[in-house]
């Protein structure tokens, strides 16, 4: 069956399409190049509405500015309260925008579902004209997980009717010989479980540029084909009616050059995943509503899940090399704001379909693997300071710039925020008035601070990060089935508070990996790039010990140092401290699958998804829950299973050419050790990864290890 299948969907070689070439050239920061949008793209009238959001978010942020300069300025500012109040000021402009979009966000969605592009969700779906690529990248992910999401995918849009205008890409980075093998296996098993000629997989032995040169690379081989390509992510979820619409919708706009879903997040189990979830579901629609009520054509890309026209990518998105050493230089990891910011640039409305509901995706299973994913986009959003000059971008697309820069920045803004604010009122506890001071004075001189109007301060800050989740807890209520989705009036309200007491726990902790990631760029370290873990382990305490020690180490510091001044400014200070103190126990609790499942069998933190799961999601996890295959080494594997080997050997890309005295160090060393095993599974044990990769990205070197299992 395999030879059948291999044949069926090969053209000499490949595995894959008849190429359609498609230029990309390489975008430069200073000039915009390539093909630019048919017709200027109709939008709303925005200027008003981002002068109310600008204006509302500075006069928060002067509001609060004003407060705090009272509370500081009790007898004269000092150059440390200066510096307080300069990051005080930075710090709630940020959490200001976020209630000003949040506020917008909720009037929105009372008012009704949005209507972007003219997309309708209660209107029959649109008749196709068009082919859109359907591009699954992946890069070490479980495989049979995996192929099960895109066959329900696949099923999915089966089912509207409409599968004639949509091909398949599996798009693989995957640098694990093991997984590599896997892969192919569970691609040949999902074509034998669907019978498509319509799903293809492709390998690439080398994955420059990561996931923006994955997609790079297919567009400039195969991307002339197609009018539209939907971009996902390994654990992404979409349902065929949403896919036709947005394919409609590219049909319908010719100006349109990408519109970005808002992916909802779901199948979490751990109670980190769960906690996502939940506010994602039930927060995160206001803040997108609300975004999109002003961004109009000038939305951003958040990677996946979105839908994009292959001209205006080709033509824009190839993305610059950065100068410089990485982290700086180089590829940029975080690429999916900058093609947004290049598309548009060329006048390609970049939307946002806040809406359109029937896209998930999944979340980190725990803090830990949270932190290694955010790392990467921490490098990737500082990058984007090399971007921030390119010349003729809209000032849009370099707020959305600045925007994740912030998002990473105030991490160390908040941490140099306490530690000055606590070492001023440790200097106005122990340090003895200055009785001689420069200048005329009558009185001795000694910081000093109005801690009633502190309190109110605090209060006002606290109110305006919690609004937002009343807000959205509201905007629940008010619809029933969203209202029944998380659990009803009670449970949700527990849930809710649930949700903020754990958050505010893990905020601090954050807080320190964040100031940490950024440090560490700063000073020059490269955070690569990691496979990422989707399933949960077991706590190791040892582990999380010398993970988070130096957390707890801080929290015991700053407590003390807070006690030393007063129990008023202890308790002042007790969330950030309590959450460092608490970050062992709190990252254990948060990572354990059994309080998730407890939590859920309660009947907190629920999603409407889980009351009422899309069929897409069922049919993904009834696929992923059968057996998957065996876990035999690939060399192995594949000397047992010919069938398996000949599509193997179908699907290998050519060598690329080498240069006259080039050698491949890894499969010399490689076949030099199979020499010495008497049999495959013997060959096997004694490769490295490395070696056993470079031996099964060469027809001739895995040949010659294939006879040994015939010998």
């Amino acid at each position: 069956m395999h030879e059948a299948i291999a044949l069926r969907h090969a053209t000499p070689a490949s595995g894959l399409p008849p190429e359609r070439p498609l230029a990309m050239p390489e975008q430069s920061l200073w000039r915009p190049t390539g093909t630019t949008a048919p017709a200027p793209e109709s939008r709303p009238r925005t200027g008003l509405r981002r002068l109310l959001v600008f204006g509302a978010t500075a006069a928060l942020t002067a509001g609060g500015a004003w407060e705090m300069y009272q509370v500081l300025q009790v007898q004269g500012l000092t150059a440390p309260e200066a510096a307080v109040l300069g990051l005080f000021v930075s710090l709630f402009a940020w959490i200001a925008f976020s209630l000003v979009s949040s506020v917008i966000g909720f009037v929105a969605i009372l008012g009704g579902p949005d209507r972007t592009l003219g997309i309708d969700t209660t209107a029959p779906l649109p008749e196709l004209s068009t082919r859109t690529a359907v591009l699954l990248p992946t890069y070490n992910e479980d495989p049979h997980r995996v192929m099960s999401r895109l066959q329900a995918i696949v099923e999915s849009i089966a089912a509207t009717g409409q599968s004639d205008h949509f091909d398949f890409f599996v798009l693989s980075d995957t640098t694990d010989p093991e997984v590599w093998i896997r892969e192919e296996a569970a691609y040949l098993a999902l074509l034998e479980r669907t019978d498509s000629t319509r799903i293809y997989y492709r390998h690439r032995r080398e994955n420059v540029a990561r996931k923006a040169g994955n997609i790079a690379e297919w567009t400039t081989r195969f991307g002339g084909a197609y009018a539209h390509m939907l971009v996902l992510d390994a654990d992404s979820l979409m349902t065929g009616d949403t896919v036709v619409r947005l394919a409609g919708a590219m049909e319908s706009h010719p100006g349109a050059g990408l519109i970005q879903t808002f992916p909802v997040v779901l199948a979490g189990t751990t109670l980190f995943a769960r906690i996502q979830q939940f506010a994602g579901r039930v927060y995160g629609p206001l803040i997108a509503r609300g975004i999109a009520w002003w961004h109009g054509a000038e939305s951003n890309y958040w990677g996946h899940n979105a839908i994009i026209r292959v001209e205006a990518f080709a033509g824009q998105a190839g993305m610059p090399l950065l100068p410089g050493r990485k982290p700086f230089g180089g590829h940029i990891l975080s690429h999916d704001f900058v093609e947004a910011a290049l598309m548009r640039r060329a006048g390609w409305g970049v939307h946002m379909a806040p809406s359109l509901g029937g896209s998930f995706e999944e979340c980190p299973p725990s803090l830990t693997e949270y932190a290694v994913r955010d790392r990467r986009w921490c490098q990737g959003n500082l990058q984007h300071l090399g971007v921030l000059p390119a010349r003729g971008l809209h000032w849009v697309s370099r707020l959305h710039l600045l925007t994740g820069i912030g998002s990473y920045v105030t991490s160390p803004l908040w941490l140099v925020f306490l530690l000055v604010g606590l070492l001023i009122s440790l200097q106005a506890q122990f340090v003895k008035p200055e009785y001689f001071p420069s200048g005329f004075s009558l009185f001795p001189q000694w910081p000093a601070q109005d801690p009633v109007r502190a309190a109110w301060v605090f209060a006002g800050t606290m109110g305006i990060l919690v609004v937002p989740k009343l807000l959205g807890w509201i905007a629940a209520m008010t619809q029933a089935s969203e209202r029944r989705g998380i659990g009803g009036v009670i449970r949700s309200l527990a849930s809710l508070i649930l949700e903020t007491l754990v958050t505010s726990l893990i905020a601090p902790i954050m807080m320190l990996l964040q100031s940490r990631a950024v440090a560490e760029i700063l000073l020059g370290r490269d955070a690569g790039w990691q496979a990422q873990q989707r399933d949960a382990g077991r706590t190791d305490l040892r582990l999380l010990s010398r993970l988070y020690g130096s957390h707890v180490m801080l929290g015991l510091l700053l407590g003390g140092g807070a006690y030393a001044v007063s129990a008023p400014l202890l308790l002042w200070m007790t969330p950030v401290v309590a959450g460092l103190v608490l970050a062992i126990p709190t990252v254990a609790v948060t990572s354990s699958e059994r309080v998730g499942h407890a939590l859920r069998r309660a009947g907190l933190l629920l999603i409407p998804e889980e009351r009422e799961p899309p069929a897409v999601l069922l049919r993904a996890q009834a696929l992923a829950a059968a057996p998957a295959g065996p876990e035999t080494p690939a060399l192995v594997r594949l000397a047992e299973d010919a069938g398996l080997r000949d599509a193997h050997l179908a699907m290998l890309d050519e060598k690329p050419a080498r240069r006259k005295g080039d050698v491949d160090v890894a499969l010399v060393v490689a076949r030099a050790r199979a020499a010495e095993a008497d049999t495959i599974t013997e060959a096997a044990a004694l490769l490295t990864a490395k070696e056993t990769f470079a031996i099964l990205a060469d027809r001739d070197a895995l040949a010659d290890v294939i006879r040994k299992s015939r010998g």
